[in-house]
């Protein structure tokens, strides 16, 4: 079953916060009595000597405890890889099976009651490998989300990681909105202040900013805003 609100939720580059953004997110509609349910299709971490993940919960963990629901629910214990790298080549480095990304899209499987908002999270960049043939653009050409959620960090280097990320999402995303969300937003940081209107003045950029703005996100989320790419 397809949720009713299809979100993709994928990132300029690693560690721009693409999980906090989705936990918050995922948080947020709960609170507002959305039925809410996440998915990674695929995800690798580090781990210590001992093999116990280094960093905190997974991200599986985290949008689990984020929309209430059972970890191996929102990414399946074969499709956890503890390789800090990108889950195929986790995959290669590890000796396991290869897999596609038809496997990944065919794994995600929703609850049995209907969903308002279904959230897919994927890893790393936009061009970031997320199966043996296809990074995160083949993911969003196959799901045809409702919305796509592009995280990118507010400091420097922002505005060309977001024009190159648009550019690579623009053939693939057909009719689907694209909002961008400027996360460790600092309105008192002169250069985020200055990125947020460079992107929004001249590239007409539909933009929220984080942590202040999940009530706008939520807003597009749920009323089809955004605007396309």
């Amino acid at each position: 079953m397809r949720p009713e609100r299809l979100v993709l939720v994928c990132g300029t580059g690693t560690e721009v916060g693409k999980t906090w953004v989705a936990a918050g997110l995922l948080a947020e509609l709960r609170g507002r009595g959305h039925l809410v349910a996440a998915r990674k299709p695929a995800q690798s971490y580090d781990v210590n000597a001992h093999g116990m993940h280094v960093g905190g919960p997974t991200d599986a963990v985290r949008l689990a405890e984020a929309s209430g629901a059972d970890p191996d629910h929102v990414c399946p214990p074969r499709r956890c890889y503890p390789r800090a790298m990108a889950p195929p080549m986790a995959a290669e480095a590890l000796s396991l099976p290869s897999f596609t990304l038809a496997d990944l899209v065919s794994e995600l499987h929703w609850p049995d009651h209907e969903v308002s908002v279904g959230l897919v999270e994927t890893a790393g960049g936009v061009c970031s490998p997320q199966a043996c043939d296809g990074d995160v653009l083949g993911m969003v050409e196959l799901l045809g989300p409702d919305l796509v959620v592009l995280v990118a960090d507010a400091g420097l280097g922002t505005i060309n990681g977001i024009r190159l990320s648009l550019a690579a999402l623009g053939p693939v995303v057909g009719r689907s909105p694209v909002v961008v969300v400027l996360n460790r937003f600092d309105e008192a940081h002169d250069i985020h202040r200055r990125n947020r209107q460079w992107l929004v003045e001249r590239f007409a950029i539909d933009l929220v900013t984080m942590p202040g703005g999940i009530g706008d996100l939520v807003e597009r989320v749920t009323h089809r805003g955004g605007q396309a790419v």
